[in-house]
């Protein structure tokens, strides 16, 4: 393989991390996301939580253990690694947030920067990652996304982000629906504007 041949495959290939939160949609979303890319059958039974493998994880409902899945969108191969949103697990977002080459904050919409929010993307902006916000659950009644868009915003500069890092681009989302838009007012159909914003501002695969 000819040394041209290699750069080329690194540059289409994305890794991130999702980190979030508990129970602001990281989990939900990367089902969203392998069904989207076809990982299941169109007639497969496929359970929830399909990352959350470990017994303690589905007893609790929540995600413990960093764990990594491969999708393929177009010519891109997509890395993605769920991270727990437990703050008693941090320990593991961290050594997994120094793995990656960018990530998607996931805030949900209604709810706001929450405390876990807050130290997973202080750890996110320290280790130099761009991330990528996600505004999950914006279909919901009663939720401003706009509102809690500016308090990330808020968040970013209040936690030294430089302004490359706060420049970051966003979508609304819903990943139970399995819809992404870069509006409000966008059609809601399936996650392609969430593909396209990964293969545009998460780097490529880094060479030795």
């Amino acid at each position: 393989m000819t040394e041209t041949s290699v750069v080329s495959a690194g540059e289409m290939i994305r890794n991130l991390a999702i980190i979030a939160h508990i129970d602001h949609g990281k989990t939900t979303l990367i089902d969203a996301i392998l069904k989207e890319c076809g990982t299941f059958r169109e007639n497969q039974e496929v359970q929830e939580r399909v990352m959350d493998c470990n017994d303690q994880e589905r007893e609790r409902g929540i995600t413990i253990f960093a764990k990594s899945a491969t999708v393929r969108w177009r010519d891109f191969q997509i890395n993605i690694v769920d991270t727990p949103g437990h703050a008693d697990f941090s320990g593991e977002v961290e050594r997994t947030l120094g793995m990656v080459d960018g990530c998607l904050l996931l805030v949900d919409a209604g709810e706001g920067p929450m405390p876990q929010t807050r130290y997973v993307l202080k750890r996110a902006l320290a280790l130099g990652l761009h991330p990528i916000v996600i505004l999950n659950k914006a279909d919901r009644p009663n939720c401003d996304p706009d509102d809690t868009l500016n308090k990330v915003f808020d968040l970013f500069l209040e936690l030294g982000a430089t302004d490359k890092q706060a420049e970051f681009p966003h979508l609304y989302a819903s990943a139970l629906e399995r819809w992404a838009a870069r509006e409000l007012t966008d059609p809601r159909n399936g996650l392609e504007p969430l593909f396209e914003v990964i293969s545009e501002h998460v780097p490529a695969l880094r060479g030795d």
